[in-house]
């Protein structure tokens, strides 16, 4: 069976060859990946493929939407623990249907597919051609197996100004720390849209954060072992459920494919960088394999265009950013410290020159009332109590790579991008920051606003009220709110206002924890800065 492997001769080889590694790399998956798109159209696949026990025991799923269509997600997978997923390594046929009605009687349009073993029996299938702001009830069909019912929906036609958003975003769910309560709040909700800003899986080995399940395997490294591991996080009941309510938009981080990575960059140190390459490829396919992603993300090896723009008619643009693959290696070794040289040196980049040429593009061609960046790490300045009187710094967040931070934010302010928001995860806390050129001169305009939600059980049960929550409000003036509370954030986005509700959890160390609204907070259009509800 193949499964388009990097290999790692040829990655040693491009390495040597100086200044010639993404070049000669990506020939040297052409061959295999090119083909990749075009599977889906092949004659060869099994027609009436034969079931012995439920091949959609993940789910189904939709993402990407645009006032046209959406990307409908599934994948086979009869033993979702087993290798390959229990299936064999032919591929098959798969029927998909999308109706205007639940019990899908008025089906609007159908088609087949395929499911190859090449894309790990995955779906893709990308509809065109339906009405805007419409919802829609989907499903597949593979032999006499047929998969449960989802909804989706298109957004608004663009020139359109809708009276109403309403979308959740959230991060961080760590398998081991928690179960995923927050998801059973969230699909009452009745959300338009849902946005995960990554670390939807972690790739540890089993037991180095049980408490309340296990992990499958040893450290996730092949593309068998991201492929299981995403299997059995989609395996979860609650996250499979809020995936089949409407519509999402994932973007990675870090734990996607491994801790703290930085481009081609490490954690650890002397990772070979082409072995480090291979591992990135591996789990990039399988991100790719298991979300409801468009053609246009598909990897090449170990690249993977993740950045793209989303919009809901006139109210609101999403530009959805990705702050890991692109950037340079954090500074003072990635440890918490003030905001010295290394941390404001002008070379230091999270975006990568592409990425932040293509989102100042995007922002300026923008005519939404709302401009958000969907994102991963913390952009609000935050100093923490320190051995010295300095307050220090993630360098892992914004922090680290200041220079470029208020570059970002002096081009809001300058080209009047209107209302400016930043969505955030990866930090397992909740925060509010009014987002200045700097954080800590209160005097100074702000310029933006930052929601950071917590973790969907990441770090298991928070403290509502920890010891340095004081401090942390009397040293920072742009800290509007924080707390540590796992959950995901709520918001209501009309042309006059922004209402963020924290959503919490009181427990997800074990089943029957209940959610409650913690705070909520406004933004008023044409005004930055937020203010409690």
């Amino acid at each position: 069976m193949t499964h388009f492997q990097p290999n790692a001769k040829q990655i040693r080889a491009a390495l040597r060859d100086q200044g010639g590694l993404n070049r000669r790399l990506l020939l040297a998956y052409s061959a295999s990946l090119a083909s990749l798109p075009l599977l889906g159209r092949t004659s060869w696949a099994d027609p009436s493929p034969k079931f012995s026990e439920d091949p959609f025991t993940l789910g189904i799923a939709s993402g990407d939407p645009n006032s046209t269509g959406m990307v409908l997600w599934t994948k086979l997978a009869p033993q979702p623990m087993q290798p390959f997923g229990g299936m064999p390594a032919n591929a098959v046929e798969v029927r998909w249907e999308i109706a205007s009605d639940e019990s899908m009687n008025k089906v609007v349009a159908s088609g087949t597919t395929v499911a190859t073993p090449q894309l790990g029996h995955s779906v893709h299938v990308e509809v065109d051609g339906l009405s805007p702001d419409h919802w829609y009830w989907y499903r597949f069909t593979a032999g006499d197996a047929v998969s449960p019912i989802g909804r989706t929906r298109t957004m608004p036609a663009m020139e359109t100004l809708p009276e109403k958003l309403q979308f959740a975003f959230a991060s961080c769910q760590n398998y081991e720390q928690g179960l995923f309560t927050a998801y059973e709040q969230m699909a009452e909700d009745e959300l338009d849209l849902v946005f995960h800003l990554g670390d939807y899986i972690y790739e540890y080995e089993a037991g180095r954060n049980g408490k309340v399940r296990t992990h499958h395997g040893k450290e996730i490294e092949s593309l068998e072992d991201y492929r299981i591991r995403h299997n059995q996080y989609r395996g979860d009941a609650q996250l499979q459920a809020m995936h089949a309510r409407c519509p999402w938009l994932v973007t990675w981080d870090d734990h996607e494919f491994d801790n703290n990575c930085a481009a081609d960059i490490s954690e650890q140190k002397g990772i070979d960088v082409a072995d480090f390459l291979i591992r990135r490829a591996n789990a990039y396919q399988a991100y790719y394999e298991m979300m409801p992603l468009r053609t246009t993300c598909l990897p090449q090896g170990p690249e993977m265009q993740l950045y793209r723009t989303a919009s809901f008619g006139r109210l609101a643009n999403f530009q959805i950013l990705d702050t890991r693959q692109y950037r340079s290696d954090q500074p003072n070794n990635d440890r918490r410290s003030p905001l010295n040289e290394a941390a404001s040196a002008k070379t230091n980049t999270l975006l990568g020159d592409k990425q932040k040429n293509w989102l100042g593009k995007s922002l300026l061609q923008s005519e939404a009332t709302w401009n958000v960046l969907a994102q991963q790490v913390m952009m609000g300045m935050v100093g923490f109590q320190g051995k010295s009187e300095a307050q220090e710094y993630s360098m892992d967040q914004w922090p680290g790579y200041n220079a470029e931070r208020r570059q970002l934010l002096q081009f809001l302010t300058d080209r009047r991008v209107a209302n400016p928001i930043v969505l955030t995860g990866d930090i397992h806390c909740n925060w509010v920051n009014n987002l200045r050129l700097d954080d800590q001169r209160p005097e100074t305009p702000v310029l933006a606003t930052e929601f950071v939600g917590t973790s969907i059980s990441s770090g298991g049960n928070g403290a509502a009220k920890p010891k340095d929550h004081d401090w942390l409000r009397s040293h920072n003036p742009g800290i509007q709110f924080y707390n540590r509370e796992r959950g995901y954030v709520r918001c209501t986005l009309t042309p006059e206002n922004w209402v963020s509700d924290y959503v919490v959890v009181d427990d997800v160390l074990k089943p029957g924890g209940t959610s409650q609204t913690r705070a909520s907070f406004v933004v008023e259009s044409g005004r930055p800065g937020a203010f409690s509800a």
